[in-house]
């Protein structure tokens, strides 16, 4: 297609850091999203292998899907039925962990072009979660380029899609947006909050974050972002809302079970703009937001989850585009 933009080359993907070219990426999301099928041989004979330590649905359907709309090969591997991985450098391995992740990373470079990665945070040690350990031990040892498909700190291809999501469905120039903490029953990570808001940084929106006292995001990540703990202030008049629970980083690991309130519900959504509602889901229903919202016109849920596919092949084509004799 004569139109075509060029692909930006990528050596990695695990944060918006690694990208050189925000608007050489942006425009190639953008022209993917109406031409899914525009670079269907870019990949033929090469292959993805996706490294899974925890579950998955639309990361790893998604995943798989873009590369295949690339005209790759896909395997995939569920670490966690395979044996356990050692990351530490100089460990007597005496004990359960069977393979190293330097082994582990050669070989799998010797069967793969570009390898994704997902994994989670523990939420015990801020410290080690912040490392990043798992994703960087590859990052190190591998020799293809490696795509994070979530790490313990970041979700940079939710947050490539959060962003393809809004610019595709503002009404004004300069939207305002919302990110909401959200109750939730179980801890959960920084990640996917992590990489909205460094997305949204990026993009001409007037982002604003809200969270009950006590439950804020790293000082590194908010930077000079407005932060309220007054949830219906924020709201008003907001064009997206974006909710998402995420556990204390000062208080590594709290939940906030005690701001069950923070339900983004009709009442709220009606603060707003004729609000969009926007969530990465998994979503409690109920819980973080209310069936009526959720159900509602004004949910962009789906379109968020079909954007997951876009944003994977953007980024998948830069890492072959950035291969050396591609």
């Amino acid at each position: 297609m004569s139109d075509l933009p060029p692909v930006p080359p990528l050596s990695d993907y695990l944060g918006i850091e690694d990208v050189g070219d925000l608007t050489a990426l942006h425009r190639l999301t953008r022209y993917l999203h109406r031409h899914p099928t525009a670079l269907d041989t870019l990949g033929v004979g090469k292959t993805m292998v996706l490294l899974f330590f925890n579950p998955s649905l639309r990361t790893r359907l998604s995943t798989q899907r873009a590369a295949q709309l690339l005209g790759m090969h896909v395997i995939v591997l569920n670490v966690g039925e395979s044996w356990q991985l050692e990351f530490e450098d100089g460990a007597v391995m005496q004990l359960d962990r069977a393979e190293h992740v330097r082994e582990a990373a050669g070989v799998i470079s010797q069967y793969a072009d570009v390898i994704g990665i997902r994994t989670f945070a523990g939420l015990s040690d801020r410290a080690a979660d912040y490392r990043d350990q798992v994703i960087r031990a590859f990052q190190r040892h591998a020799t293809v380029p490696v795509l994070s498909l979530e790490s313990a700190t970041r979700h940079p291809l939710q947050g490539l899609a959060d962003w393809l999501t809004i610019d595709t469905h503002r009404r004004t120039a300069r939207p305002r947006v919302v990110l909401s903490w959200a109750p939730h029953p179980k801890a959960l990570p920084q990640a996917v909050p992590n990489s909205f808001v460094r997305w949204m940084q990026t993009a001409a929106v007037d982002l604003i974050i809200a969270h009950p006292p006590g439950l804020e995001l790293s000082p590194e990540i908010i930077g000079d972002t407005p932060v309220t703990s007054d949830q219906r202030a924020a709201l008003e008049g907001a064009d997206f809302v974006y909710a998402k629970n995420w556990s204390s980083y000062t208080d590594y690991g709290r939940i906030g079970t005690e701001y069950a309130h923070w339900i983004i519900d009709r009442q709220k959504m009606q603060l707003g703009n004729n609000a969009q509602f926007m969530h990465c889901l998994p979503v409690r229903r109920n819980v973080v937001v209310s069936d009526a919202v959720l159900d509602s016109s004004a949910s962009l849920v789906l379109r968020q989850a079909a954007n997951r596919t876009v944003a994977a092949q953007a980024v998948i084509a830069g890492l072959l585009a950035g291969l050396p004799n591609q």
